[in-house]
């Protein structure tokens, strides 16, 4: 049993909180093969980016943002085996307004969208693709995040899936527990711990306005 202390959470949602991977996996196979591209570094590549930034790197020859929007087009009507990650919707529930947000790598409206059709709450904190000029491996998104908690990036606790977003939130100085949702643990190394979802972990708060976290690798 491993503890972290923090003064609020910041969670990724696809992968983290949803289950949403063969979805964007069915989305950006499509997209590939489209195009004639293997699909599969192309899925790979995507997860934890924002999608105009996945299309650029394997497709600079097209338009990225009208690609962008056809691709989350599909996604956002695709609900097909999109789940919440078993705990999640307890601990969300468990856990103080204003101490928790979401980071995410997806625009607003499918972020929105997918929080509800799985019956998340949508926080008052969320940083979407919309909302940042660099995304993740960038630490921007995070820093955004913990501004619009007041809270200092160093006393926020990040869970993540993908190594773009472990990299983000350790250039914004925060420590990370890693989901072994979409990535092997190979690649998940510089998070500081790693779970299989939500019942690994045990949530309290303390007298002191922090938040205690126990997790069992």
């Amino acid at each position: 049993m491993r503890k972290f202390e923090c003064a609020a959470i910041l969670f990724d949602m696809d992968g983290v909180l949803v289950d949403s991977t063969a979805a964007v996996a069915r989305a950006w196979r499509k997209w590939a093969l489209a195009h004639s591209l293997d699909p599969e570094p192309v899925i790979a590549g995507a997860h934890g980016r924002r999608t105009p930034e996945t299309i650029a790197e394997f497709a600079p020859w097209l338009d990225a943002e009208e690609e962008a929007r056809r691709i989350e087009n599909a996604e956002a009507m695709d609900l097909e085996g999109v789940e919440v990650i078993p705990g999640a919707a307890e601990l969300l529930r468990s856990l103080p307004e204003g101490l928790w947000g979401v980071v995410t790598s997806a625009t607003r409206p499918m972020a929105t969208a997918r929080l509800r059709d799985t019956g998340l709450v949508v926080p008052r904190v969320l940083v979407s693709a919309d909302d940042v000029a660099n995304g993740k491996p960038h630490p921007e998104p995070y820093l955004k995040g913990a501004a619009g908690l007041g809270i200092t990036a160093g006393r926020c606790l990040v869970f993540e899936d993908s190594p773009a977003g472990i990299r983000a939130a350790r250039a914004a100085g925060m420590r990370v527990i890693a989901l072994r949702t979409t990535f092997p643990p190979e690649a998940l190394q510089d998070a500081e711990a790693m779970i299989w979802d939500f019942a690994d972990i045990r949530v309290e708060r303390n007298g002191n306005e922090t938040l205690e976290i126990e997790v069992r690798e």
